[in-house]
């Protein structure tokens, strides 16, 4: 692979790592809902939403909220305080935004391998390369940087800023990164990186999440807008088993997609060519609002140190989905959290929430 070439150390060369989203949080962060647009007439109902998203969370992590001024703060302290969230659990940063999905804009945490130092591996945010409004979700990253006392490691290639959302990657913490071709690849629909080639992505994740090894997956579900995210498809729950999902209905849509996927993940190998184990997650029926397909997918679930919080839709797989996960994580309670009206947004838990690596405490 091509090393990328920066005048600045990447976090690879630094020691550093991105780890997997199930090891221990110093918090979750989230951006408080604001912006109407992204879920039009149901805003309201999202703010309850949210308000039971962070009730869990702050069960046994600090939640860290994104809110645009004061007023705003106001507002969301009165809703956690009235669905009975700890508020000595919240913690609030007054840092405009243009939209909540803090998994895409926000930091991309990596930690040295001696888990006793937090940076900030600094990719730009450009609205999936679809939406024109971004520049305030752009800049998070450095102010968040700058409020935690962490460096933010600038994530070149041959002198250029590269574009990168928290949901086009899943990582097992060992050295393996999840991703799409649609999504990373792509030079003619929702371009990130013009020009760039696979080699180059590739060396680009390796250097700046701290991984060896790329599993590359097609395409992602229908209705996703950001045109290929993994983690409305498939999704790490421990270093070698992966879940994905999976359409039985042969006519729709989604069936073939995830097939596909299916296929190359059984002819995939892990950092150290050990083959994956993958479990079938299935599809909820498809779900669709004004004639609008959207992308519910019960593995844009969220790994929390109290609990996976997992998008339920009022389907009759929602049990068969919370079954299958309660299964695989025996070390906490798997809880749905309805999400008929999240997913209007076109995201549901994971795309919502970025997750804080713990550190090691001084001696």
């Amino acid at each position: 692979m091509e090393t990328i070439m920066t005048s600045d150390p990447t976090p690879a060369a630094a020691g550093f790592h991105m780890p997997a989203e199930w090891e221990t949080h110093a918090a979750t962060w989230l951006g408080w809902p604001h912006n109407a647009d992204d879920w039009p007439d149901k805003l309201p109902a999202i703010h309850w939403a949210y308000g039971e998203i962070i009730r869990h969370l702050a069960a046994r992590e600090v939640v860290r909220l994104l809110v645009n001024s004061v007023e705003h703060e106001q507002h969301a302290s009165s809703v956690l305080t009235r669905v009975g969230v700890d508020a000595s659990h919240v913690e609030f940063f007054r840092h405009p935004t243009n939209r909540g999905w803090t998994r895409d804009f926000g930091p991309i945490f990596v930690r040295s391998h001696d888990r006793s130092q937090l940076a900030i591996a600094r990719f730009r945010f450009n609205a999936w390369a679809k939406y024109p409004d971004w520049e305030l979700d752009d800049r998070i990253p450095d102010l968040l940087a700058n409020d935690l006392g962490v460096t933010a490691m600038p994530i070149q290639h041959a002198g250029r800023d590269i574009v990168l959302e928290g949901g086009a990657i899943d990582v097992n913490g060992s050295g393996t990164v999840l991703t799409t071709e649609e999504c990373l690849l792509d030079q003619e629909v929702q371009t990130r990186n013009s020009g760039l080639s696979r080699e180059e992505i590739e060396s680009v994740l390796c250097e700046s999440l701290g991984v060896r090894n790329i599993i590359w997956l097609g395409k992602g579900i229908v209705g996703d807008d950001t045109h290929g995210h993994v983690d409305d498809l498939c999704r790490f729950v421990n270093r070698s088993t992966v879940v994905l999902a999976e359409e039985q209905v042969p006519h729709d849509p989604n069936h073939r997609i995830l097939e596909e996927n299916r296929e190359r993940l059984e002819q995939a190998r892990l950092e150290d060519g050990a083959s994956v184990e993958v479990v079938r997650l299935p599809m909820p029926a498809p779900l669709h609002f004004d004639g609008v397909r959207l992308p519910a997918s019960y593995a844009n679930f969220y790994i929390a140190n109290a609990a996976v919080l997992m998008p339920t839709f009022n389907d009759p797989h929602d049990r068969v989905a919370l079954g299958i996960l309660a299964d695989l994580f025996p070390d906490r309670p798997v809880i749905g959290i309805h999400a008929v009206d999240l997913v209007w947004g076109l995201g549901t838990l994971h795309c919502l929430t970025q997750q804080q690596p713990a550190v090691a405490s001084p001696n």
